[in-house]
């Protein structure tokens, strides 16, 4: 029986495949004052997630992209897409925690280095490439 305890102990402490604390309609937080940035979540299966992100500039849409975290062949990666790219763009994720992942791709100039993380009720992400990160601050508006 004890085998049994520590053996679910283990598991408990083993960290969650799952992007559940993404979910959501989300607002960035630190943006320039004339614009206004979203992120949209949602899970389509347990190996898939979508994202869409946007900034408006007035009321016009300034910049554009869809995200999706997949697991295929067990690993997970995630992918990028703006409407000027023929493909999306992989990075492999690296670092896979609760509530926080790390993905890179050290072909590009920039980003080479993706990192989102949930601090509280924040939703929090950094873009870098090798002198220039980007931070990201976002508070949920809506599930």
């Amino acid at each position: 029986m004890l085998l049994v305890f520590v053996q679910c102990l283990g598991i408990q402490n083993e960290p969650s495949e799952n992007f559940d604390w993404l979910l959501g309609k989300w607002q960035r937080t630190n943006e320039a004052k004339d614009k206004r940035t979203f992120e949209y979540w949602q899970k389509i299966k347990d190996t898939e997630y979508a994202g869409f992100a946007f900034t408006l500039q007035n009321l016009d849409t300034i910049h554009q992209e869809k995200m999706q975290l997949l697991k295929s062949d067990g690993d997970w990666n995630l992918l990028v897409k703006t409407p000027d790219e023929k493909d999306f763009i992989a990075f492999e994720i690296t670092m896979l925690k609760d509530g926080l992942f790390e993905c890179n791709n050290d072909s590009l100039p920039f980003p080479k280095k993706i990192t989102y993380w949930r601090e509280g009720e924040k939703l929090k992400a950094n873009v870098a490439g090798d002198s220039l990160q980007i931070p990201f601050e976002f508070s949920r508006i809506s599930k």
